[in-house]
């Protein structure tokens, strides 16, 4: 499953398209359990990531990925921007030895628990990010394994970020950042990088 140029710019493409139309529904989760800013400053990001994509027409995916987290690091507010960032970041770094998307998306992962300091279980976008780089490795994903992931962070008690200072006010509330995770994979689906 190699991640090429061209599928990996109609991700992109799908993503922000996701993000743009589910932004206010990200905002209102987070108004639950953290700043209510999540959708709008997701949806800053996605438009930076794709005008930057378009104005420098990286020739490689290296450069892409690269463009991709400078401009979420650079737009998104919170602790989503440097999270987004370091996991393209990671996938940036790793981009010149392989293209293998199972390979990419588990270094993405340990730069997103190593930037985080989050765990399985701590109601994050880790919650998301671990089972479906496992899926994708396994060439096992879905919609519906996406679906589960992003649901597993309602019951949870959030031990990481802003939500974490709610302690158990924050079980019955998805964790945004999990959301918009499930939105990125979801895209990674609809753009056809799996088969």
């Amino acid at each position: 499953m190699e991640l090429t140029l061209e599928k990996y710019l109609v991700w992109m493409k799908e993503f922000a398209q996701k993000i743009s139309e589910q932004k206010d529904y990200l905002s209102d989760l987070d108004s639950k359990i953290g700043d209510g800013d999540h959708g709008n400053n997701m949806a800053r990001g996605l438009t930076a990531v794709n005008e930057g994509l378009k104005a420098k027409q990286p020739a490689d995916l290296t450069t892409a990925l690269k463009v991709t987290a400078m401009a979420l690091i650079s737009k998104v507010g919170g602790a989503a921007g440097p999270l987004y960032g370091t996991a393209f970041l990671e996938m940036t770094k790793l981009s010149p030895k392989t293209t293998n998307l199972g390979q990419l998306l588990k270094a993405a992962t340990a730069g997103l628990k190593k930037r985080g300091g989050a765990q399985m279980g701590d109601k994050t976008m880790v919650d998301v990010w671990l089972p479906i780089t496992a899926a994708v490795k396994d060439k096992q994903l879905s919609a519906e394994k996406i679906k589960q992931a992003v649901e597993s962070t309602k019951p949870m008690e959030a031990k990481k970020g802003r939500a974490s200072y709610l302690g158990e006010r924050s079980i019955g509330h998805l964790d945004p950042g999990a959301v918009s995770s499930g939105y990125l994979f979801e895209a990674l689906l609809q753009a056809g990088v799996i088969k």
